[in-house]
């Protein structure tokens, strides 16, 4: 029986969010797989990946051919790396502690990459909410000079006042007269 270890789709229309399984190569897609070993989340940036390593080893080494875009997983989290140095101590190239010790090695470096591009996407996103304050601030200061300056008397009120005036003059001067 021929095992591949494959991506089975869950989630809704447009959403998708899969399972990494090992399933015989003649089931459907989203059939009948013999073990789980893991979740891959594309929805969510960086992609979120779960992934039992040692169970995905074990099913490496008993022959399992994983499809492309799990072998690009697996090759992210570091199976592909594990079988590879684990063939190395069977050849007797490796010891038991060294093949570990550049896994964990290897393991500590792809963390700190992570987080430096999880760090990168939080400041740009930090940068872009700093620059929409500073627009929305730009524009309600607009706002605020606009409405001050409506605020402000109109120069046609003046002329009244001084029309007003000049007819009590002549008001006055025409009593004068009487």
């Amino acid at each position: 029986m021929p095992v591949k270890i494959r991506l089975q789709r869950h989630g809704k229309k447009g959403k998708p969010f899969y399972w990494v399984v090992a399933a015989d190569a003649r089931s459907k897609r989203d059939g009948k797989f013999l073990e789980k070993l893991g979740t891959y989340n594309p929805n969510t940036n960086p992609a979120s990946i779960d992934l039992d390593i040692d169970g995905s080893v074990k099913w490496l080494q008993n022959g399992a051919q994983p499809t492309e875009t799990a072998k690009r997983i697996l090759s992210h989290k570091g199976a592909l790396l594990k079988h590879h140095l684990l063939g190395g101590v069977r050849k007797g190239a490796l010891t038991e502690e060294q093949a570990e010790e550049k896994f964990s090695a290897w393991t500590t470096e792809k963390e700190a990459a992570i987080a430096a591009k999880v760090g990168g996407l939080d400041k740009a996103k930090a940068d872009a909410k700093a620059k929409i304050f500073e627009a929305e601030k730009a524009i309600n200061e607009k706002r605020a000079a606009e409405a001050a300056a409506a605020a402000l008397p109109e120069p046609e009120a003046a002329p009244a006042d001084e029309e007003a005036a000049a007819q009590t003059d002549v008001e006055a001067t025409a009593t004068e007269e009487e």
